[in-house]
């Protein structure tokens, strides 16, 4: 048992460097090719940062283990929401950019019925309806890169000079550290979810959905402590949305996901958190989700994971 757990986490580690070896490398490469910093950031960098859901999400839906890949999605975006922005606004308060108050989230919530609708049809989300959800997510992507660059941001550029060899080896490196990662985690998982007793849904909301949330939660804490969470929400957000179209959309055009409806409380959990986001953003401190509002989400997610233990 205890050999399980170990191997599971070697794969969220496997996972979370080969999510930083492929992002470095391609972002090094993309630099030689004169690829504007902005696409980088708002490409490599933020699908790079979803490697970990999106490989456990395809190997979990390739071996046939649909409820991992729908659960590891929808409690990743649980997690990022309530456990990882409530205990940064709790350290220090967040502050809502109004590009995210007026569209990201208002997205995010057409995203998740979307999504909603599609997982309800038949109980399976097909090639057809994969397809609309990678139509959805490029639409988005074209969104985020329009506003970017009206606002001229650019990614800060590396100071570290690579040769062409060693970034490609990087990026070699890291589809194999997820490839492996994502092999590990999933049939570990599986094994403690069958020794347990325990049902797959259960172990991927929880186990595997938090560990795939590590990188976000330790930059969104690193960055609280320094002050510098103003993008939080926004950087959240995106997250979330790119989970739902791109890491369901990926997984259920290679292979079709069977839809567990007992994940229609979960979805309408996460729905209900983005609604008392949009709250936040509109009630005392104006501009600003503050420390009583981070206590308020971690005491949902509390309730979430009392209310899931018991069901």
């Amino acid at each position: 048992m205890i050999v399980y757990f170990l191997l599971i986490v070697v794969g969220f580690i496997l996972l979370i460097k080969g999510a930083d070896f492929l992002v470095d490398g391609a972002s090094n490469l993309a630099k030689k090719l004169k690829i504007p910093g902005i696409v980088i950031g708002l490409t490599i960098v933020s699908i790079g940062t979803s490697m970990p859901e999106l490989f456990i999400s395809i190997t979990s839906a390739l071996d046939g283990y649909s409820d991992m890949s729908v659960g590891n999605v929808i409690g990743s975006n649980i997690a990022n929401l309530l456990l990882i922005l409530g205990l940064s606004a709790l350290m220090k308060p967040v502050s809502f950019q109004r590009e995210t108050v007026k569209y990201e989230i208002p997205i995010c919530l057409g995203v998740t019925i979307l999504f909603f609708i599609f997982a309800n049809t038949e109980s399976t989300i097909d090639k057809m309806e994969a397809c609309m959800l990678l139509l959805t997510f490029i639409m988005f992507l074209a969104y985020t890169l329009i506003l970017a660059k009206n606002k001229k941001e650019e990614v800060p550029k590396s100071k570290k000079k690579t040769s062409i060899l060693i970034d490609f080896g990087l990026i070699i490196l890291g589809i194999l550290g997820l490839k492996f990662g994502g092999d590990l985690t999933v049939n570990n998982a599986v094994k403690v979810a069958e020794t347990f007793k325990v049902s797959e849904k259960i172990i991927s909301i929880t186990i595997l959905a938090i560990g795939t949330s590590l990188p976000e939660l330790v930059t969104s804490v690193r960055a609280a402590i320094k002050g510098e969470s103003d993008l939080a929400v926004g950087n959240i957000i995106g997250s979330n949305i790119f989970n739902m179209l791109l890491i369901i959309g990926v997984s259920a055009l290679l292979h079709p996901i069977s839809y567990n409806k007992s994940y229609n409380f979960d979805l309408n959990y996460f729905f209900f958190s983005v609604m008392l986001l949009l709250i936040f953003s509109y009630t005392k401190p104006k501009g600003k989700m503050g420390r009583t509002n981070g206590l308020l989400y971690l005491l949902f997610y509390a309730i979430y994971m009392i209310l899931l233990f018991n069901m």
